[in-house]
């Protein structure tokens, strides 16, 4: 396609190539939206959904725990929940990019803004 032109045909498949590399950042970043982690605390009595970006999108409290004496016990075991779940959805983020790096033969510890 740019025979002759010296290395303009590499720089064209570059740049190709960087562009399909921010299609498949943007589609995992989209992606990751949609994934779902659950963070807990108390053996289960409380429960934290987040989405792999990191979103809070939901909090599970057994009314058995909601006591007005335990309202500090609740909020720490609330506190713990949502820490389990935004670090379990950066476990995952990090999971699902080494995933796509390595879909597109790119070192698995490279660092992506995702």
């Amino acid at each position: 396609m740019f025979k002759g032109l010296g290395g303009l045909g590499d720089m064209a498949k570059m740049m190709k190539q960087a562009k399909e590399m921010q299609e498949r950042v943007q589609g995992l970043q989209e992606e990751m939206q949609k994934i779902e982690v659950t963070g807990e605390s108390g053996m289960g009595l409380v429960k934290a959904r987040a989405a792999v970006s990191g979103d809070l999108l939901g909090l599970d409290i057994d009314p058995s725990i909601l006591v007005a004496s335990e309202k500090e016990v609740v909020e720490d075991l609330i506190l713990a929940a949502i820490k389990d779940a935004q670090s379990r959805a950066k476990a995952r983020a990090q999971e699902e990019q080494k995933k796509m790096l390595q879909d597109m033969g790119l070192p698995a510890d490279m660092n992506l803004p995702i």
